[in-house]
């Protein structure tokens, strides 16, 4: 404990002559009067920013957990959504005549009416409705050009 004493009484004194120098020692005090809060207030700022990137990322970890697979939805579409949902998928293409063909949807059965250019394009169409999830069935009413319109089936 004795060897401590003589370094640590040496430190003190040096403190003291630095703070309390007749020259430079005001200028001293007030350095360490602005350094000391300052050095608090910046390693505050530091920990709230890591509080909230650390909360961000466990809010990010718990919504990707959360929707890793996508729910099941309540309910189906009702029908107008539904032919607004199909003619969406339909008419993407600029190829297919939108004021020709009439989408129209009966509790998940979507009926296509017109006229389109080339027969093809029937089984296309047909197989794009199809794919739809919320599409229960399709009935085709659509016809080449030229031919008789079909009746309901």
């Amino acid at each position: 404990m004795k060897r401590l004493k003589t370094p640590l009484a040496a430190m003190g004194g040096a403190l003291l002559a630095f703070l309390f120098d007749p020259i430079s020692g005001r200028r001293r005090r007030a350095q360490i009067g602005q350094r000391v809060p300052a050095f608090f207030r910046r390693r505050g700022r530091e920990a709230g920013r890591l509080g909230r990137h650390v909360a961000s990322d466990a809010y990010g970890a718990k919504q990707r957990v959360a929707h890793a697979r996508p729910r099941e939805k309540e309910g189906a579409l009702n029908d107008p959504a539904l032919a607004a949902k199909v003619q969406t998928e339909l008419f993407r293409n600029p190829d297919v005549p939108k004021g020709d063909i009439n989408v129209q949807a009966h509790d998940g059965v979507v009926e296509l009416r017109g006229e389109v250019s080339r027969p093809e394009l029937i089984d296309d169409l047909v197989e794009r409705v199809r794919s739809i999830p919320e599409v229960r069935d399709v009935e085709n009413l659509l016809h080449v050009a030229g031919t008789p319109a079909p009746t309901h089936l």
